[in-house]
């Protein structure tokens, strides 16, 4: 059967390389003396180095600077066995096991950081063993060193021809181990938590064990390497050791290709032979070999055969077939340990002072879709990742057989729930094939050496014919269309064989017709008793598939039923429009002010690499106006004001602000040219006072003679922010910073401000006080382009509006003419499906 693994050349390729690199050095060996001979056993040792920090680095993903403190363990652990008397292959088992166990102990530490707190780990883990064998001078010898170290026998062969053999042995195996690596268990469970530890957490990975395997075998390889370099050398100090060799070994991998097999030997032939071929230059000898890695990093910065890699190794293209093996499929799916499904009970959580979720109960029995829906800010995904253990729940319970509340996501996902995200969260690096295989691991490391089972790969076929996934196997998951992202992330959970499909908004960036076959698969997936929670914003997906739905707001539920329950339900249509209690100010008199529009979108085609979100929609927003943009969750409300104000580019259409078109500038431009957004979610500077976050607004003007004065009208505007001016932006409550965010969009003196969600995740209260202000702005003669969840607020204080499904136009019209059309709540709770 052909090997899904890797592309077809590259399988054949490798061992055939191999195995002419073996003759090579066996014939180098024989034939080299001296010093030619040492620069070779130098090579095959540090390529055996660098093969084991390849699996760090090319695998894992993590870095070391200290993989000479492993080398010098090695090398230190075999001087003394052997010049007590032990055979050198024991020490050499000895050197090995030692150093994999003590980076196994360095990993407790490393795998809690990343980035350069991982890297300063490591030094100092480096600098730890150099000062310890200067000082252990009983055992080290101290500064002075190791001295005699007796060369093996190595019966009619020369000592040094012997060790070079031995040192190419050491070579190919770990060249062998990584190849073999790569595509088996223990390899797609260390790369999937490379590619987003997050998704193998929810596939039952335990980040922790992965990260500790990986740094043990790695350990592993520099030490028997070492191992070799004391008898090699037979005379060995710390300063044999330097931390600059740390930085060479990982060069080396860098350079020859991360990841690739072959990596570690280019890059060890050019830290080790290039500088020995410059040795004639004296003092220019470093330098030069310098400028040879920049070169080197700056035509190939993912290593030479990683771009030689990329450019010319091609895949063959293998297809799923167009329908499953139904039986087969039952059999994988179907659990005899889940007839009661999944009871929430009581669950809530608190965030600080805010309380996200609260007294959150429902019950997702075998073989239905239960959906949770809710406004923005309603605590839905939240509920999620407690479910899915991403978050422990202050109070309640969480039973699937049995109870879950407070355990860790890998241990959750192993007793049979998987999740998709609202990001697809594909294992990059890995092929589509290869993201199934890993979660049929069931986060279990599997074996090092055995390829995949082909009921395993005829599984995995079912699965992604079952989903409607039409490309091969054989492509990477970083290369998929949206839309086949979204299916192989399920396709991916289902190779968990769950009890519980957990799925975050699905349908997201899909059309509507992929929309709809998403809605044929989830009854297909629930057909094989599976219980599948849906968190989705497409009301006309969630009204047809749900057999009961949960709706929260502001973290609490307010019903749940079945759909048409749900939907009649007074609190629901309240959550979803706004609370109309608060009534706010009126304009003293309709506004007629100049039709020469300030702000002008045509035909706008927003994307994200999949079907439109936003398609064709077209406004105008007047100077005085104060226009308001509704529709349902999705429906591409905020994605039109990132799009104007140069967030994101549009695919198509125009944008024209002050007769001056601005959709191919980028959004600094754009605001220079008189545009301010305040984005949802505040995005305030939280380690700046609020007096600089305001100041920041005025950093495009060049008249910043007054600010000092426009700081003190904002303030009267606001007058809560006087006692904070200079308190830190991110201790203010959310209103507060809210305020804020408004505040700082207005010291930009803006022809138009945009006002992302500015009611998101307020008290009723501060809701109150904003929109006062908001209505005050509007009569001021402010230009204000409006999206908000809450419709009748908003229509409240705007003059016009346009109501946006599915990407969308809809409706548009006068604020007091909208109010009372039941259109509006259709296009909120999807009263037209079929």
């Amino acid at each position: 059967m052909m090997s899904l693994k890797m592309p077809r050349t590259m399988r054949w390729l490798e061992p055939g390389l191999l195995g002419v690199l073996a003759v090579t050095v066996a014939v180098l060996s024989f034939t080299l003396g001296g010093y030619g001979l040492l620069v070779l056993t130098l090579i095959a040792l540090t390529t055996t180095v660098c093969s084991g920090l390849n699996i760090l680095i090319g695998l894992s993903g993590q870095i070391s600077f200290g993989h000479v403190a492993f080398y010098a363990i090695g090398a230190y652990v075999s001087a003394i066995m052997t010049m007590a008397g032990v055979p050198l292959p024991l020490a050499m088992v000895a050197a090995a096991l030692s150093t994999a166990v003590v980076g196994a102990l360095l990993a407790i530490p490393a795998v809690r950081v990343s980035g350069p707190y991982l890297a300063m780990v490591t030094i100092a883990f480096g600098f730890i063993i150099h000062h310890g064998l200067i000082e252990w001078r009983s055992v080290t010898g101290g500064s002075n060193g190791l001295a005699g170290v007796p060369m093996p026998g190595t019966g009619p062969l020369p000592g040094d021809t012997g060790l070079a053999l031995m040192a190419g042995a050491l070579m190919i195996i770990s060249m062998v181990f990584f190849h073999r690596l790569v595509g088996s268990g223990w390899g797609r469970a260390i790369r999937s938590v490379k590619a987003t530890e997050i998704a193998a957490r929810s596939l039952g990975f335990n980040p922790v064990q992965t990260k500790t395997l990986a740094f043990a075998l790695s350990a592993l390889f520099a030490g028997v390497a070492g191992s070799l370099l004391s008898p090699l050398m037979m005379f060995i100090n710390p300063d044999s050791f330097p931390f600059t060799q740390s930085i060479l070994f990982v060069l080396a991998v860098i350079v020859g290709g991360a990841g690739t097999v072959f990596g570690p030997l280019l890059g060890a032939v050019l830290i080790v032979l290039v500088p020995e071929l410059l040795s004639g230059m004296a003092e220019m000898r470093l330098l030069l070999f310098s400028g040879v890695l920049l070169a080197v990093l700056w035509i190939a910065p993912t290593g030479v055969l990683g771009v030689l890699q990329a450019r010319f190794a091609r895949p063959v293209k293998v297809f799923p077939q167009t329908a499953p093996d139904h039986e087969r499929l039952a059999s994988f799916l179907t659990r005899e340990d889940s007839d009661t499904g999944l009871a929430v009970d009581s669950i809530g959580i608190r965030f600080g002072g805010v309380q996200a979720a609260d007294e959150i109960s429902f019950t997702a029995t075998p073989g239905t879709v239960t959906s949770i829906i809710g406004p923005n800010g309603a605590g839905k995904t939240t509920v999620l990742n407690m479910i899915s253990g991403f978050y422990a729940p202050d109070t309640g319970r969480i039973s699937l057989t049995t109870e879950l509340a407070g355990l860790p996501a890998w241990k959750i996902a192993r007793a049979g729930i998987a999740r998709t995200y609202q990001t697809t969260q594909l294992f990059t690096g890995l092929t589509v094939m290869e993201n199934l295989l890993a979660a049929m691991q069931r986060g279990h490391l599997g074996d090092c050496w055995r390829k995949p089972r082909k009921q395993q790969v005829a599984l995995a076929m079912d699965l992604l014919a079952l989903v409607g996934y039409r490309g091969s196997v054989t492509t990477p998951a970083e290369a998929l269309p949206h839309v086949d992202r979204r299916l192989v992330e399920i396709a991916r959970a289902l190779a968990l064989a769950p009890a519980v499909l957990l799925l975050d908004e699905p349908a997201a960036g899909l059309s509507r017709a992929d929309t709809d076959r998403v809605t044929e698969l989830l009854r297909t997936i629930a057909g094989y008793g599976i219980a599948v929670i849906l968190v989705e914003h497409d009301m006309t997906m969630v009204m047809s598939v749900s057999d009961r739905i949960l709706v929260l707001d502001s973290g609490r539920p307010i019903a749940w039923g079945e759909p048409e329950e749900v939907r009649a339900n007074p609190d629901v249509v309240r959550a979803y429009l706004g609370s109309t209690d608060y009534q706010a100010p009126p304009r003293p008199q309709p506004w007629d002010g100049s039709r020469d529009a300030t702000l002008f979108v045509k035909d706008l085609v927003i994307d994200y690499g999949a079907a439109p979100v936003v398609n064709g929609v077209s406004l105008v927003v007047n100077p005085g106006e104060l226009i308001a943009i509704l529709g349902a969750n999705g429906a591409g409300k905020s994605s039109i004001l990132q799009a104007i104000a140069g967030l994101h580019p549009a695919s198509g259409g125009s944008v024209v602000l002050n007769n001056e078109s601005i959709e191919t500038l980028d959004a600094s431009r754009i605001a220079g040219r008189g545009l301010a957004l305040v984005p949802e979610g505040r995005q305030v500077f939280p380690e700046l006072s609020v007096r600089d976050n305001l100041l920041m607004g005025a950093y495009t003007r060049t008249d910043r003679s007054n600010l000092d004065q426009e700081v003190e009208q904002v303030l009267a505007r606001f007058p809560r922010l006087r006692d904070r001016i200079d308190s830190p932006a991110g201790l203010l409550s959310g209103g507060e910073q809210q305020m804020v965010a408004i505040g700082r969009g207005l010291m930009a003196k803006p022809a138009i401000l945009l006002l992302d969600e500015p009611s998101l995740g307020l008290a009723p209260a501060m809701v109150a006080e904003l929109y006062d202000a908001l209505a005050a702005l509007r009569d001021e003669g402010v230009t204000l382009l409006l999206v908000d969840q809450m419709a009748n607020l908003a229509l409240q204080v705007a003059d016009r509006a346009y109501v946006l499904e599915t990407g969308r136009v809809v409706h548009s019209g006068s604020a007091e003419d909208l109010r009372n059309d039941p259109d509006l709540e259709a296009a909120y709770l999807g009263e037209n499906v079929a």
